[in-house]
């Protein structure tokens, strides 16, 4: 239900200009929204217990009453001052009944083997992901751009059009997108965008690349989902169109569709 299998989006905008999507977030359904929207404030609230856990060892006396502090906390966060905010949350919530029963199950634990636990869970709280977006934008006289981010509530579709995004701090936390990777090739650079093959044990695997001059090695296009041969076949004929149409002086190195180059073959 979280997750899919890589499927493809396909926007153009204008003859001139393309971009695909593949990604294994599924169509953003209520219910799936509403899933999503529960494990991201089951995140939130284990972040938060850890974080607490962590305060209520190394900062004790427990007794003490949250710091009076001048102004709401509202006008704390529109002000930027985040160390003071953070310490008086995290003062309150360390004198709160669950802050003071969270510190009573984890007394019995030293202070390394606390932190320890209490790093691992923070990592995974804030690090894992549930969907992986890969993107290729392709500017006909300019070049291509890839782009990869994972996310754990996210649109399948990137919010702009180069794949980046717009949003960071707060989304990044409850939308759990992670900063998108990107590179851009000029057309200049670009000796020819192919279809290559590889063995992964007994199967025979399909993905996109592109050769670029003056590397020796080639670009895998969409390199951690490596779609199924239906995609890459989609993709690889569009990137084309977009790229040559209406160009005679470009020459395939690899030719038509099942003269597949082998260059840089390995295991993917």
């Amino acid at each position: 239900m979280l997750t899919t299998a890589p499927h493809l989006y396909l926007r153009r905008p204008s003859p001139t200009t393309a971009e695909f999507t593949v990604t294994t977030c599924p169509p953003l359904t209520l219910p799936l929204r509403l899933c999503l929207l529960a494990i991201s404030l089951l995140r939130v609230a284990i972040f938060t217990a850890a974080t607490t856990t962590i305060y209520s060892r190394f900062f004790p006396d427990p007794s003490r009453p949250p710091p009076p502090i001048p102004i709401s906390l509202l006008d704390l966060f529109y002000q930027g001052d985040i160390l003071l905010l953070a310490s008086h949350l995290l003062q309150t919530l360390h004198s709160s009944p669950p802050g003071q029963f969270l510190a009573s199950i984890t007394a019995p634990l030293s202070n390394s083997a606390l932190a320890v636990i209490a790093s691992v869970i923070t990592y995974f709280t804030l690090c894992t992901q549930l969907h992986t977006t890969e993107s290729l934008l392709v500017l006909r006289g300019l070049g291509i751009q890839t782009s990869t981010s994972s996310s754990s509530f996210s649109s399948p579709i990137p919010n702009t059009s180069d794949g980046s995004n717009r949003w960071k701090g707060w989304k990044w936390w409850f939308w759990g997108t992670t900063p998108t990777k990107t590179r851009f090739i000029p057309t200049e650079k670009i000796r020819d965008v192919l279809i290559n093959e590889a063995f992964r044990g007994f199967e025979v695997r399909y993905y996109l690349i592109v050769i670029v001059e003056g590397e020796e090695d080639v670009v895998v296009v969409f390199p951690k989902l490596l779609p199924g041969r239906r995609i890459v076949e989609e993709v690889w004929r569009g990137v084309r169109g977009c790229l040559y149409e209406g160009d005679p002086n470009h020459q395939s190195l690899g030719g038509s569709w099942g003269q597949m180059a082998t260059l840089g073959r390995k295991d993917s």
